[in-house]
């Protein structure tokens, strides 16, 4: 009798089975493997307070639509870097860097756009900002930007799960179709400009700091 009671004692010392101990329960909590900005909510949390950075190769070659390397007068679209402070959901402080435009002196010339030398610098702060449709994977939002004057950006976007890059496909306001989540993500082909297939680049990258 004794000999059994010791064997008992010794596999529960052991192996802790079926001894009536149950192992203690885990204190990590479930990890959400989903996508994390998949609401307006949560892409707000994650833009607010943060400045928002392109520059180099994160450029477009079409900045909302228009070829980099064209005259567009005030309009041209050769930049150096932008800036984005977010201050709150509706106030986005954005300063564009301008580049230079080389050896197209008079409009609709095209040169090549200098990113490396900076002309001037223009300031915009917006009155409103909109996120709407935001896919439930989270891989497309879509967005407008109002300026004060009457500019306002309009397209789609995505945040990449890291929360470290921001992607902006942005055209001028009724200039564009084809531009919004319905018809794609980002860079999705299918988008007309002023009537006529669109094909450059207008995909605006920048990193969240």
């Amino acid at each position: 009798m004794k000999k059994q009671l010791w064997s008992t004692l010794m596999l529960c010392t052991l192996g802790l089975m079926g001894c009536g101990v149950e192992d203690p329960p885990s204190t990590n909590p479930p990890v959400d493997t989903g996508p994390k900005y998949n609401t307006a909510a949560k892409l707000n949390a994650a833009l607010v307070g943060k400045t928002l950075v392109m520059t180099g190769a994160d450029i477009p070659s079409h900045p909302n639509g228009y070829d980099e390397d064209v005259n567009y007068g005030q309009a041209t679209q050769c930049y150096t870097s932008v800036t984005m402070k977010v201050e709150g959901e509706q106030l986005y402080k954005v300063t564009s860097a301008l580049g230079t435009l080389r050896d197209a002196p008079k409009v609709l010339d095209r040169g090549t756009c200098d990113h490396g030398a900076t002309s001037g610098q223009l300031e915009f702060t917006s009155t409103t900002v909109l996120l709407e449709n935001v896919k439930d994977d989270g891989t497309c939002f879509d967005v407008t930007y109002t300026f004060p004057g009457g500019v306002v950006q309009e397209g789609r976007g995505v945040l990449s799960q890291d929360g470290k890059t921001l992607k902006l496909e942005l055209f001028f306001t009724t200039q564009a179709t084809g531009h919004r989540c319905a018809s794609g993500a980002p860079g999705a082909s299918g988008v007309t400009l002023q009537g006529k297939p669109f094909t450059g680049n207008a995909v605006q990258t920048y990193t969240l700091q």
